[in-house]
């Protein structure tokens, strides 16, 4: 039977991905810790964990009337962003998929009342929310799977909570050991463009707003408490920050964890920082040792 060994919030802003000279320009001389962050938890983390596949929860990659998983042996090209083609320009990647885990995950649509399709097109475009944490947390090691799941632009909640079940199930499904990455920023709120160009280094000063940031700060405090509960009966009133795609990337992941049940207390890679106003962390859920809905007292006195 298969599982979920371990979990994360992941920033994936595309400064992590620019040459080093220019991130230090940016940000007054000094490396973001986004970067450092990532190269850290690829050693703790990836290059030393049990695990055969990466599922990436990727908030870029806005789907209609469905949920869609990669299920290609192999992705493999050069990826321009539409969004930023100065900054990631023809990157290449390559790495194997898993197709049986994603047929596996599709399969479990109809019993969580929801819609899943496999897609293994060739052409099927990919969005640096994938390629940019691959860059960091897969490149080289090139035995682990890698397979993506949108999110679903006319879902609400519910609907990703039900997406994030039927990903479990399918794991289970499978001898797989897996990771799942919630790939995606907290408050989401950019700078005008007149503006932006002032806003550019990762101090959390320059966050849109106050509120916003102590919204996201408030988040990451749970977090690290194993209170998935709190984050999410407060939804509604983070919405009014605009969380990346809603928080639709976490609430897939919240609901293969368990969801209000989930105890894991999160591991901060990294500060919390900034990104032209937008709230950026790392936070990494480890597989407690009784399970994703551990007794919550455990987890608080472990």
């Amino acid at each position: 039977m298969g599982e979920i060994v371990g979990a994360g919030l992941l920033a994936h802003v595309p400064t992590i991905v620019l040459p080093e000279a220019v991130r230090l320009e940016l940000n007054d001389g000094k490396e973001i810790s986004l970067v450092t962050g990532l190269r850290r938890l690829r050693e703790e983390v990836f290059e030393t964990l049990d695990y055969d596949t990466v599922v990436v929860l990727d908030s870029h990659w806005a789907t209609t009337v469905e949920f869609v998983v990669t299920s290609h042996r192999r992705r493999s090209g050069l990826f321009t962003s539409e969004e930023l083609p100065r900054g990631m320009c023809r990157m290449p990647y390559d790495f194997p998929g898993d197709p049986e885990l994603a047929h596996n995950i599709a399969s479990f649509a109809g019993a969580h009342g929801t819609w899943i399709t496999p897609i293994d097109d060739h052409y099927l475009p990919i969005y640096y929310a994938t390629t940019n944490l691959w860059k960091y947390l897969g490149e080289g090691l090139p035995d682990k799977s890698w397979v993506t799941i949108g999110v679903c632009q006319t879902g609400d909640m519910e609907d990703h909570l039900r997406l994030g079940r039927a990903l479990a199930d399918g794991i289970a499904l499978t001898d797989r050991r897996v990771l799942v990455i919630a790939s995606g920023a907290l408050s989401h709120t950019f700078w005008p463009l007149r503006q932006l160009r002032d806003h550019e280094a990762s101090d959390p000063v320059h966050i849109f707003s106050p509120e916003a940031r102590a919204a996201d700060e408030e988040r990451i405090g749970w977090f690290k408490e194993g209170r998935h509960d709190r984050v999410l009966t407060t939804m509604p009133e983070f919405r009014r920050f605009k969380p990346e795609a809603g928080f639709s990337h976490y609430l897939m992941m919240a609901g293969a964890l368990g969801e209000e049940r989930c105890t894991a207390p999160a591991r901060q890679y990294g500060e919390y920082e900034n990104s032209v106003g937008t709230g950026q962390a790392l936070l990494w859920f480890d597989r407690p040792a009784d399970g994703w809905t551990a007794p919550r007292q455990e987890i608080e006195h472990a």
